[in-house]
């Protein structure tokens, strides 16, 4: 039985202040959860604080990136050691606006996830196509693409790891939602790809979210599919009462 997993991506969104306050006030509306894991992956400047503010509570921290190299000349860049001594438990890959503003590859992908399992933390892969891939009719060949450049060489215990989320990128910041019988073909096509790169096993082991403008209006529907094991939230995780109701969609 795969575990639920919510978290929730703040992007460029909370000052240190603003986070603190934020998961300070959430921790103790979730405190009762058990069944779900819960993750916030606030800005890299608040993710210590948010940490610390957390610690004891049933809430992990993820951070929304990080470089391959363990240290070097990459000005910018942030470590996994760097992340996971200030409290990181989860970080989120190749997120679609990373492939689309800042020349995120299947490549490059795929590197940051051998070091983030190196490091011991748990990534979250991202993988999805633009509306002109799906009106085109190439969703499958775009996300195989994507599924197999980024998880290329990687063992099978490492991959056990690892969780994915479907973006359809259409549907992120849009308004816009998969349906969630569109959103369950393509879970249920991301498993056949794992079954294929490693076995039947795995494939139902592995923990694939659903990206793309989730809501507490439509969280139930969409968790009601079979293939679907959570969500990677934008919008609806940066108010407490939309977040708790993203965790709490069992008991609504």
């Amino acid at each position: 039985m795969r575990k639920p997993i919510i978290a929730g991506n703040w992007k460029l969104y909370k000052t240190i202040s603003e986070a603190v306050e934020f998961v300070s006030e959430l921790k103790g509306k979730v405190s009762g959860v058990t069944d779900i894991d819960i993750v916030v992956c606030p800005p890299f400047t608040a993710v210590s604080k948010a940490a610390d503010a957390l610690r004891g509570s049933n809430i992990k921290v993820g951070a929304q990136d990080a470089h391959w190299e363990e240290e070097g000349a990459f000005t910018g860049e942030i470590a996994p050691s760097m992340l996971k001594e200030a409290g990181c438990s989860y970080v989120i890959i190749g997120h679609s606006e990373r492939r689309a503003m800042f020349g995120e590859t299947n490549q490059t992908v795929n590197k940051k996830l051998k070091a983030v399992l190196k490091t011991g933390l748990i990534p979250i892969v991202c993988v999805g196509e633009k509306l002109e891939e799906r009106e085109k009719g190439i969703t499958k060949d775009i996300v195989k693409n994507q599924v197999q450049g980024s998880l290329q060489g990687l063992k099978k215990e490492e991959m056990m790891n690892v969780v994915i989320a479907y973006e359809p990128v259409w549907a992120i910041g849009t308004g816009k939602t998969a349906t969630p019988e569109q959103a369950q073909e393509v879970h249920a096509y991301i498993r056949e790809l794992l079954s294929d790169l490693f076995d039947a096993e795995l494939s139902a082991a592995v923990r694939i979210q659903y990206g793309g403008s989730i809501k507490p209006d439509n969280i139930k529907s969409l968790m009601s599919k079979k293939d679907i094991d959570g969500g990677l939230v934008g919008g609806a995780s940066l108010k407490v009462e939309s977040f708790e109701k993203l965790v709490k969609y069992q008991e609504e």
